[in-house]
């Protein structure tokens, strides 16, 4: 699909998405050190809003329509805030450790960043 001079032939090709699923993959491991009773809490919430920022670029993309795509971008965004907040919570709740979250955190802002400039880049 092209969108003003972009070319994207698969969500894959992605950057936004390679680092999303990375951020997935992280939020899994650092949440598996959460209490056990938090499974169905916010181990669980968290891990599907971090699941959902790739599925929904993913999804958008795949969509063929700009229109479509710029929704789904914002509902990865949304997505992308609630895991910020969540493990925010985690933290504060002493769950896991600001050190070990930072770099969590910095992937975070990373890909707001990109996301942010993704939809800029798309047509009206």
């Amino acid at each position: 699909m092209t969108w003003g001079n972009m070319v994207v032939t698969c969500y894959k090709d992605l950057i936004v998405w390679q680092k999303s699923m990375q951020l997935s993959l992280q939020v899994y491991r650092i949440t598996k050190q959460f209490p056990r009773e938090e499974v169905y809490g916010l181990t669980s919430q968290v891990r599907r809003a971090a699941v959902s920022i790739p599925s929904n670029i993913a999804e958008g993309q795949a969509r063929k329509s700009t229109r479509e795509f710029r929704q789904f971008l914002s509902i990865a965004r949304g997505s992308l805030a609630e895991v910020e907040t969540q493990l925010l919570i985690g933290m504060h709740l002493g769950y896991v450790g600001e050190d070990e979250l930072q770099p969590i955190l910095g992937l975070q802002e990373e890909i707001n960043r990109m996301l942010n400039s993704l939809v800029s880049k798309l047509p009206e």
